[in-house]
């Protein structure tokens, strides 16, 4: 009988390298035998797409729309019969997403309280919660430097003064909602290499080691 998988989830304020470490991450897994797969939210499917339209300011809805377009993107990821998250972690392969519901409550939390936030994704957290939720820490200051040397259109949730309060949301958030599950938070204002040996750590503890 397979063994199910381990849903491990990266978080962050934008610019704190969370696709760079997920990457990393998926390899270094692969390398000690792991079928891996990964992950992002939005995702690419319909309501994903929409959302990343919105969030390019292509389109312009209300906060708690596009908080419930999240949900609803969030709950097509964990089930749909193509790629859902639920179907890959039964079949015993490891997911890695870059991002997850803690995401919408730091995001969203900034225009509504973080409660009804956390309220709107208890479906998705009944449905699957995380088993590892690794959060990149970086300042508002040192993410807008990252941003700005990407010379990138900046995105809806990508200026100084929202950035404070997403980091200080998602702080908020892992200090007083679930808190049974495991989060293990980096300082990631450091060398690439440096973080990435602290990622390494903690799947070691939370993952490999449990996979022995």
């Amino acid at each position: 009988m397979t063994s199910r998988g381990k849903f491990i989830v990266f978080e962050g304020i934008d610019g704190s390298g969370k696709s760079t470490q997920l990457e990393f991450a998926q390899q270094y897994l692969r390398n000690h035998g792991l079928e891996v797969y990964t992950t992002t939210e939005p995702t690419a499917r319909p309501i994903g797409t929409l959302i990343r339209g919105i969030l390019k300011e292509e389109l312009k809805v209300s906060e708690e729309t596009l908080a419930a377009l999240f949900v609803a993107d969030r709950l097509d990821h964990i089930q749909n019969d193509d790629d859902g998250l639920l179907s890959m972690l039964d079949k015993g392969i490891t997911v890695i997403s870059d991002r997850y519901y803690w995401s919408s409550y730091a995001y969203h939390g900034l225009h509504m309280p973080i409660e009804r936030v956390v309220k709107m994704n208890d479906i998705c957290h009944q449905l699957l919660a995380p088993d590892l939720t690794i959060y990149l820490d970086v300042t508002a200051k040192h993410s807008m430097q990252r941003i700005t040397a990407r010379n990138e259109q900046q995105e809806k949730f990508e200026k100084l003064e929202l950035l404070q309060g997403i980091r200080q949301n998602y702080l908020l958030s892992f200090q007083h909602h679930h808190q049974d599950l495991t989060t293990e938070i980096i300082d990631a204002a450091v060398s690439i290499e440096t973080c990435t040996v602290a990622v390494q750590s903690i799947l070691d503890r939370h993952v490999i080691n449990q996979n022995i």
